[in-house]
């Protein structure tokens, strides 16, 4: 067995905490050796499946300890974990069981109907018993009571999480069991996560952020205590209730925490149990800082920047989130980060250039999609301006992310924008984010925001705004304050409103919204 596999990382909290409680979900509570059963039991039941090695098994469920369950008990075979959000219509299903060939899947009674539309084809296992001819955890807990063994190696593949890739259709990245290790053993480094802490389970485990958490709470022993945000007040709720020392966010939960007026949030005596909080996948404004700051005022905040095609590059260190706030920070350990500019030698301190990564956390690639791998997925030779390759050794990957960004004079980093998002407009090259950082800093009334550009002839392209508030405001206002701070070529030609915006993968969904924009034309 591989040291390197989550495998491995469940056997050894079986072995070296077995009473410590692993799991929370409200009145449920299981200690790693209660665990560690139930995993063995559902991985030997799919075992039995007899599929061929490699076969991609979907999770497609609501939250909760069965949830859990599965992940581990796939990761404890020689399958691989496709996780398929719970949001996700039909036709987008679809899409994933048919992309990377899922021949069996794992889900919750809810969502049976679901799957019944997709017309599935393979093997369905349940949580519980439904009444079909179809096995579920319950029965498995009761039947299945052999003793489980299995050899996994570090360097298998583990998941293939989707997220919307170049095409619009969402695309499969291939995360290995290594990775998912090394993954959960840094962060718990930087982020110095100990064995008494209780992390949130308040993210989907649908992408690796998520998933990050439960390889975290397995890896340092700790205690997962799984959370499905659907009002501020339950959230709270759960903090106080589990007790949560650790809490990973994503800057729309701090939007959700804080902008509902019909919410009381409590006093922050009530929340100094928690000690660190973590945000990443999105921009974190200056009033989302100051809510995290006055309300969870133990707590180390940091902030963080990580990659489709790797796990994380950058991380903002608490104490600097006040002298740079809009600071993506610098590499987390084991990786190397540069900024490079299109002939290929690195940027000077303020000049923007495109970060590559080099180093750990790495995955493998795009699943069935060669050339949008090939995009991103460089030989190191791409940094031979850069760095010594003495020895010809140029079989090494590295990550060439299309983000666009800079250093300062002292190495910090800081997001410009994706490569493939720069506006051009009246002769004018700029960022979505310029004018996205001035909504937030001078339109208060503004929850969310999303700018983007659509053709337009006479001036290449005209720039749209989407924001998101409690109630609409005149778009002669809004343009009113934004001409104070922005030149009349960056000034949005199209405002639109709407009481929430789209979410995928908990990001806005500028791709959803640019349609809708450009049907209206």
């Amino acid at each position: 067995m591989s040291i390197n596999c989550m495998r491995a990382l469940i056997e050894k909290a079986n072995r070296k905490s077995p009473d410590a409680i692993a799991i929370i979900d409200g009145d449920k509570k299981l200690t790693y050796s209660e665990l560690f059963t139930k995993v063995n039991q559902v991985a030997h039941y799919i075992s039995e499946l007899e599929l061929p090695k490699g076969s991609r098994i979907g999770i497609y469920s609501y939250k909760g300890v069965e949830q859990v369950i599965a992940i581990l008990a796939v990761m404890s075979t020689t399958h691989i974990f496709v996780p398929i959000s719970r949001l996700l219509k039909p036709e987008q299903v679809k899409h994933i069981v048919d992309d990377c060939g899922v021949t069996c899947m794992l889900t919750c009674k809810a969502k049976l109907k679901s799957i019944d539309e997709v017309d599935f084809s393979g093997t369905i296992i349940t949580y519980e018993a439904t009444g079909r001819e179809m096995v579920s955890f319950e029965e498995i807990y009761k039947c299945c009571t052999k003793k489980y063994d299995c050899v996994i190696g570090g360097h298998s593949n583990a998941v293939i999480t989707y997220s919307v890739g170049s095409s619009g259709s969402p695309m499969g990245i291939v995360i290995t069991h290594r990775n998912l290790v090394d993954s959960a053993r840094v962060a718990s480094q930087y982020l110095d996560i100990q064995k008494d802490d209780v992390i949130s389970g308040i993210l989907p485990f649908t992408f690796d952020y998520g998933l990050n958490q439960i390889c975290c709470a397995v890896y340092k022993r700790a205690t997962l205590a799984v959370h499905s945000m659907l009002l501020s007040s339950n959230f709270f709720n759960h903090v106080l209730n589990d007790k949560v020392t650790i809490i990973p966010l994503m800057p729309i939960h701090i939007t959700q925490m804080f902008d509902d007026e019909s919410m009381r949030v409590p006093n922050p005596k009530l929340l100094s149990s928690v000690r660190l909080i973590t945000s990443s996948g999105g921009k974190l404004t200056q009033k989302m800082r100051k809510d995290i700051e006055s309300n969870y005022t133990n707590a180390e905040f940091y902030s963080m920047h990580g990659l489709t095609e790797a796990f994380r590059s950058t991380y903002l260190e608490p104490s600097q989130l006040k002298i740079r706030p809009d600071s993506i920070g610098k590499p987390i350990p084991d990786v190397e980060i540069y900024v490079v500019n299109e002939d290929g030698i690195e940027c000077k301190p303020r000049e923007v250039g495109e970060l590559i990564h080099r180093g750990g956390y790495i995955y493998k690639g795009y699943w069935n999609a060669k050339e949008d791998t090939d995009k991103l997925y460089k030989s190191i030779k791409v940094l031979e301006k850069v760095v010594n390759l003495d020895g010809d050794l140029t079989d090494e990957i590295v990550v060439c992310s299309g983000d666009y960004v800079y250093k300062d004079e002292e190495g910090y980093i800081y997001f410009v924008s994706r490569k493939d998002e720069i506006i051009k407009s009246c002769g004018f090259r700029f960022s979505p984010v310029e004018i996205e950082k001035v909504v937030y800093d001078n339109l208060p009334f503004v929850k969310e925001c999303v700018v983007f550009s659509i053709e337009n002839e006479k001036i290449e392209e005209e720039i749209v705004m989407v924001y998101s508030a409690i109630e609409e405001v005149a778009k002669n206002e809004i343009l009113f304050e934004l001409k104070k701070h922005l030149p009349n070529h960056m000034l949005p030609a199209t405002v639109i409103y709407k009481i929430n915006l789209p979410q995928n993968s908990n990001k806005i969904d500028k791709e959803l919204l640019k349609k809708e924009v450009l049907d209206l034309t």
